[in-house]
């Protein structure tokens, strides 16, 4: 985790020098690049585990249906959803893979961002320094916006003949994801110096924008 954490670093102190050469040296402008740049290598990975949690979301009602059939036999339950996995074309773990690729890099820029040295000044808009909370408070508000509008935009969509979620277990689950976890980073974000927020806010817009351009691929196929 050091090692990206260092190449982090250095990645943003390289745009800072760039962006000083074109005349706009800034930290927090440096972290808003690095920030783009990064999500649009991971894209890829990004787009496939978006098209396999889709997938997988396309068979539960089958799934369901196997699971209640042969819920007291599970030698045959697991070979019927291993029968349901090759028919459709889905791999389970597909979703998994790029998650556990993407985790490293993610966990290597929160700890660059986290304790970065800056070299000058670590002003941007309205903040004095960067490596400080947002005395504002704009950025905590900020990244519990688009973390709510990137946890709503992943969920499933609820059609006219869908059956509400069923037990008490799964409603509480979909309201956590939906409200807990935007108030939640909200909350953190108020001690957390402001360029990891800015960070966040600038990954959270990216992801947005990328599962935009997803659906909007598969809603024109």
């Amino acid at each position: 985790m050091d090692f990206i954490a260092g190449i982090i670093s250095k990645i943003v102190q390289t745009l800072y020098h760039f962006l000083s050469g074109a005349g706009f040296p800034n930290y927090g402008l440096a972290i808003v690049l690095m920030t783009v740049i990064i999500k649009i290598i991971l894209f890829p990975l990004t787009k496939k585990q978006i098209e396999s949690t889709r997938a997988m979301m396309a068979i539960q009602p089958k799934m369901k249906e196997i699971q209640e059939k042969y819920k007291y036999d599970k030698v045959r339950l697991n070979q019927e959803l291993a029968k349901l996995y090759k028919e459709q074309n889905v791999n389970p773990m597909a979703g998994c893979l790029p998650l556990l690729v993407q985790m490293p890099i993610l966990f290597g820029i929160y700890y660059a961002i986290r304790d970065f040295q800056y070299e000058g000044p670590a002003n941007f808009l309205w903040m004095e320094n960067i490596a400080l909370p947002d005395p504002l408070y704009i950025l905590p508000v900020l990244s519990a916006l688009t973390t709510y509008i990137q946890t709503k935009q992943t969920m499933p969509k609820k059609n006219p003949g869908d059956k509400p979620q069923e037990g008490i277990m799964g409603m509480m689950q979909g309201q956590m994801m939906t409200y807990f976890m935007p108030i939640f980073i909200g909350y953190i974000s108020l001690s957390f110096p402001a360029g990891l927020v800015l960070y966040w806010i600038v990954m959270n817009i990216m992801q947005i924008a990328q599962q935009a351009y997803l659906n909007k691929q598969t809603e024109n196929k």
